[in-house]
């Protein structure tokens, strides 16, 4: 909740504008925050468009309900949003970086956001994390009124109570689901190796890392 859930729950509110009615992609959403971005936008009155690697991250989508899953390993994104979306997508929550930033930019819809919350695909190489040039950005941009705004969570610490809030009420209603990738790292030493998993594709859901492998499911006592 505290990292994925706001994310996907402040950064749809404030640098999506999203309202109702609107034609919303997520990309890599069947991880840590896309999970969420999906069910805020589907529970706001929109269509939900989602994209994976994987039967399993298809299934968990669907199981969110995901209205149109494209698994890009059976389907190429682009051919998709080109024949069932022509009029583009109203807002785009964008992780992936590269070429398919690119992709999303070219199907984003006249006067349409997209939402820059990470570049994962950008983050391993021989040197480290090297910045892209994408080409016409500005010219894109300009002849279709559209926005492409950066998220970075910390800088929005005076929504993140009222958000948490609502998150929370929803979970709590059942409205709300949340998935944990079953796969156990325990102790710091382990970090590495869950940040290599993530970058690997297979996971899905969040990840998580149990710092104290002492530590249990304790329920609270109210």
């Amino acid at each position: 909740m505290l990292t994925s859930g706001l994310t996907a729950s402040i950064s749809l509110e404030k640098a999506g504008q999203m309202t109702s009615g609107q034609v919303v992609l997520v990309t890599a959403a069947a991880g840590g925050t896309g999970q969420f971005a999906v069910q805020l936008a589907k529970l706001a009155g929109n269509k939900v468009v989602a994209t994976c690697g994987g039967e399993s991250k298809a299934e968990l989508l669907a199981s969110l309900g995901v209205d149109r899953v494209i698994n890009y390993r059976n389907e190429r994104v682009k051919d998709v949003l080109k024949k069932e979306f022509p009029r583009g997508v109203d807002i785009i929550y964008e992780s992936v970086g590269g070429e398919m930033f690119d992709l999303c930019l070219n199907a984003l819809a006249v006067h349409g956001h997209l939402i820059v919350i990470g570049m994962i695909s950008q983050y391993q190489g021989e040197d480290g994390w090297k910045p892209k040039n994408y080409t016409g950005l500005c010219e894109k941009i300009l002849a279709k009124s559209q926005t492409v705004a950066g998220f970075f969570l910390v800088q929005y610490a005076h929504l993140w109570q009222d958000h948490l809030n609502k998150l929370f009420d929803l979970y709590a209603s059942g409205k709300l689901k949340v998935s944990l990738d079953p796969k156990q790292f325990l102790g710091v030493a382990s970090v590495v190796d869950a940040v290599e998993y993530l970058h690997s594709g297979k996971s899905v859901g969040k990840v998580v890392v149990c710092i104290d492998p002492s530590y249990g499911q304790i329920v609270a006592k109210l």
